[in-house]
C-alpha cells in the first residue's frame, strides 16, 4: 500500500512540473456501476448484480505533451451493488494512468490502465473474508471537455482478472469484485 501512494505521488510530481502547461487539480463525482456475479457453489446458481451508485474522490495531475497528454490520477472510490442476498460495497484506492488526445477545441479523448488497490469489501449481513488479491488492473477510456480550469468527463470502467471475495463460513459463496462502472467527474485544476 505504501508502495502504491509513493508511487502515484511520484509520478503526480513528475507530470505536475514536466511541462510549464501541466498542472495538478482536485475531482470528485458518481459512478453507477457493479461488481461481477454472485456464485453460490452450494446450489449451482450464479447471479449477476443490479448496479446502484457510488462515489469518487481524488487527486490528478496533467503533463501536456504537444497534441496528447498524460494524466496519472489517485481515486478514492466507493462501488456498490445489489444481490438478492443483500448489498456489497467495495472500497478502493484507483491509480488510472491516461494518455489522450485533444481532438476538437476543448474536446478530448483518452484511455489507459487503471490499477486497483481494495482497501474493504462489506456485504449486508454476513462476514466477509478478505479478498482474494487486494492488487488487481482494470483499463478506463473516456471522453472529456476542459472548460479552463473546470473539466467534466465520462469514462468506462472494467476490471480485467476475477477476483473473488468469499463469505459463509463454509467457503461456498463468492462474490467476484472486478467492477465495471460508468464514472462522470467533475475536476478543478488548482
Amino acid at each position: 500500500m505504501k508502495k502504491l501512494c509513493t508511487a502515484a505521488f511520484v509520478l503526480i510530481g513528475i507530470f505536475s512540473f514536466a511541462q510549464t502547461d501541466s498542472g495538478f487539480g482536485i475531482k470528485g463525482g458518481l459512478n453507477y456501476g457493479s461488481s461481477g456475479e454472485f456464485k453460490d457453489e452450494i446450489n449451482s446458481n450464479t447471479e449477476d448484480p443490479d448496479s446502484k451508485i457510488g462515489f469518487h474522490l481524488g487527486v490528478f495531475a496533467k503533463a501536456d505533451l504537444g497534441p496528447i497528454y498524460v494524466r496519472p490520477e489517485l481515486i478514492y472510490t466507493k462501488l456498490n451493488s445489489e444481490y438478492s442476498i443483500g448489498d456489497f460495497e467495495v472500497q478502493k484506492l484507483d491509480l488510472p494512468i491516461l494518455v489522450g488526445v485533444n481532438v476538437i477545441g476543448p474536446l478530448n479523448v483518452f484511455a489507459g490502465p487503471s490499477l486497483q488497490y481494495i482497501l474493504d469489501t462489506d456485504l449486508e449481513g454476513f462476514d466477509v473474508d478478505d479478498v482474494k488479491d487486494q492488487f488487481s488492473v482494470g483499463a478506463q477510456f473516456g471522453v472529456g471537455l476542459d472548460l479552463g480550469r473546470l473539466g467534466i468527463d465520462l469514462r468506462y470502467e472494467r476490471g480485467f482478472k476475477d477476483n473473488e471475495v468469499t463469505f459463509f463460513d463454509i467457503n461456498r459463496s463468492r462474490i467476484d469484485t472486478r467492477p465495471e462502472q460508468l464514472i462522470i467527474a467533475l475536476s478543478l485544476s488548482l
